[in-house]
């Protein structure tokens, strides 16, 4: 159990630099849905599962809005650095 949640910490700080090493809203979305999909699975190895599942789905909501609003404000899927 103490790897796995390792793994999902792991995971959660690689999804956390993916969002911000990516200057594309399409693809730091991507990274930001990995950390917050394992940030919940860390409260579910914890055994706090309840938290897990409104924490699911608040970010959810928040993250489709923000994703929405940046693809609406962004004209180039791939900018130039």
């Amino acid at each position: 159990m103490i790897k796995f949640v390792l793994f999902i910490g792991l995971c959660f700080v690689l999804g956390g630099l993916a969002v911000a090493s990516n200057p594309s809203p399409y693809y730091g979305v991507v990274g930001l849905v990995v950390a917050s999909i394992a940030g919940c699975g860390w409260l579910v190895g914890l055994g706090v599962s309840f938290m897990s599942l409104v924490l699911v789905i608040v970010y959810l909501g928040g993250m489709l809005v923000v994703f929405v609003y940046s693809v609406s404000l962004a004209a180039d899927p791939y900018p130039e650095l």
